[in-house]
């Protein structure tokens, strides 16, 4: 622990640096998220820095046992990102260590348009080919029918995002995957705390990814999770993280297996520092202890932020119901309890204003707004023209619609009604404008 003296001076400065400012309407931001601090997470941050480790060590073990017990998981691997998360997750399963089972280019793994780039991106940067299904027009999910439409000669895996908190059928999509031998890829990076059938989101795959970006329920300024119940998934997972070392030392140890001299692998001479044999062609994507450190502040406040995003979506709902006639409004998936990242809503066809007008018009009042991040991914410019190999299923016209039509507002535990019944109010007068 950090000594009580600069303990209260941490205080003095978080009070002093980051107070709770009065809101103005229209002068003060109305952010569409953010992150929500006060003076234990520097002193956290502060601790790590004194402690001069600074890698990972204690305060890493220590987010990782108690994040494993949130999300009923066996291990929990912490990474620099959540798009690294999704990476190493998807390295992990070309592995030669998975024998027959391993992804190789050329393999088809089903997927979903909409969504943010990094749930795809490595699919095709291990060869692989993505199998594009489209979208439900009111969870902004994928739902199990459009999956099983997808399935084909060459599928080997499903990766798939829950869309901005809100649940994918996620029991039912896991269970179809293990009935065919299918590795499944859960991205939980937008749904931590949410649940399905009771259960934690981020529990259903073979492997889960978790992000703890600023913008998500829980951060560590950057950082992410890779998690799983598989003990080789969970040392290959590690084995990519870490350089592709074949050793499973933790940092700082040596030795661990008791024959760190004594192995003989690859074409090496026998005996070759078992610390620097490497098994596969991995990277360094480790989070640092620091970040562990402010991550293990904000775990002591996950409850009640997942508390605020319930309560904040719910107000938003209820208030904007009068304009439901012209906006599409967030549909919980059935059997979830979403703890929800963002209030997504849709311009519906017919209306007699514009997504843009709507944002514009937001935007002008300092209320910050998002859209359904890539829209439609097949439309961007890094896949036009790229001539990327990829397969799609039926029509994507759902995620052609949320492209064109969908946006979101915040509802992060950092707004308060206050500010919500602005940004809402805001909402119902430009719908309720006349825009002949």
């Amino acid at each position: 622990m950090i000594p009580e003296d600069i303990a209260a001076r941490i205080k003095t400065f978080a009070d002093e640096r980051f107070p709770r400012m009065p809101f103005v309407p229209g002068e003060t931001a109305v952010p569409a998220s953010g992150k929500v601090f006060d003076e234990r997470e520097l002193q956290a941050g502060v601790e790590a820095v004194l402690d001069g480790w600074w890698t990972d060590g204690h305060f890493t073990k220590e987010f990782e046992r108690r994040f494993c017990g949130l999300m009923n998981r066996k291990s929990c691997s912490i990474v620099n990102s959540g798009s690294s998360a999704n990476l190493v997750a998807f390295a992990a399963l070309t592995s030669r260590k998975l024998g027959e089972r391993r992804l190789q280019p050329g393999d088809e793994v089903i997927t979903v348009a909409a969504g943010f780039p990094t749930t795809i991106a490595p699919i095709i940067q291990h060869g692989c080919v993505p199998v594009f299904v489209d979208i439900d027009p009111d969870t902004h999910n994928t739902r199990l029918d459009l999956i099983e439409a997808a399935f084909g000669p060459k599928t080997r895996a499903v990766m798939i995002a829950h869309t901005l908190g809100n649940a994918f059928p996620v029991k039912e999509i896991a269970a179809w995957c293990r009935e065919r031998n299918l590795w499944f890829i859960e991205d939980t990076c937008d749904a931590l705390g949410g649940t399905y059938d009771g259960e934690p989101l981020g529990s259903f795959g073979d492997l889960a990814t978790c992000s703890f970006y600023p913008a998500h329920h829980l951060t560590m300024g950057e950082g992410g999770a890779v998690l799983s119940n598989d003990a080789l998934l969970t040392k290959i997972v590690r084995s990519f993280r870490d350089w592709g070392r074949d050793c499973w030392c933790g940092t700082g140890c040596d030795n661990t297996c008791g024959i760190r001299y004594g192995w003989k692998l690859g074409e090496l001479p026998k005996g070759y520092d078992h610390k620097y044999v490497y098994s596969e062609i991995g990277y360094n994507l480790k989070a640092t202890d620091i970040q562990a450190a402010i991550g293990l502040a904000q775990l002591d406040k996950l409850p009640s932020f997942h508390e605020a995003r319930r309560k904040n979506h719910a107000f938003l709902l209820e208030r904007l119901q009068v304009v439901s006639d012209v906006l599409r409004l967030p549909v919980a998936t059935k059997g979830s309890d979403p703890s929800w990242f963002g209030f997504l809503m849709s311009v519906r066809e017919g209306a007699p204003f514009s997504r843009e007008e709507l944002t514009q018009y937001l935007n002008d009042r300092k209320i910050g707004t998002r859209l359904l991040f890539a829209g439609n991914i097949l439309k961007q410019p890094c896949f036009t023209g790229a001539n990327i190999p990829h397969r799609v299923v039926g029509s994507l016209d759902h995620t052609d619609d949320a492209m064109c039509r969908a946006f979101w507002i915040g509802c992060y535990p950092g707004l308060d009604e206050e500010r919500l019944r602005y940004a809402s109010d805001a909402i119902i007068e430009f719908c309720r404008k006349d825009h002949v």
